[in-house]
């Protein structure tokens, strides 16, 4: 069997386990194809573009599981799997996707309840009397 190389991607509340062998180039989430798993094509470019960046995108195989959260993070979380799988492969390819900002776990989470508020920070309508 072919050599594969793992990485996990987070963003938000999306967990994504990625797995890449040499292969022709397809591209599966939850066993399903990426064009029939993401809707949007914006988000197949954001899950597909560390390969895009490194040159490498008809000759990999992507194997994606992933959980939680929507389609817009979960495909956050899919391309940084897919580049801490690239840099596990190929540790020359970090300083493109370095740059590119692909190896950063966004950080940026929903912001807790407060007691006494409608959501975070939405505060009830203000009565005078």
């Amino acid at each position: 069997m072919a050599e594969q190389y793992r990485g996990t991607g987070r963003r938000k509340t999306s967990i994504a386990q990625v797995r890449i062998t040499q292969g022709s180039g397809k591209f599966t989430i939850n066993k399903k194809d990426i064009d029939e798993y993401l809707d949007l094509e914006t988000l197949k470019m954001v899950a597909k573009a560390p390969l895009e960046v490194t040159d490498l995108e008809g000759s990999l195989d992507v194997i994606v599981k992933v959980v939680g959260g929507g389609f817009t993070g979960q495909a956050g979380a899919i391309r940084q799997g897919l580049s801490r799988a690239l840099v596990e492969m190929d540790g020359e390819l970090r300083p493109a996707l370095k740059k590119a900002g692909f190896l950063t776990r966004d950080p940026r989470m929903k912001e807790r309840k407060k007691y006494g508020l409608k959501k975070a920070r939405k505060a009830p309508q203000f009565s005078k009397r």
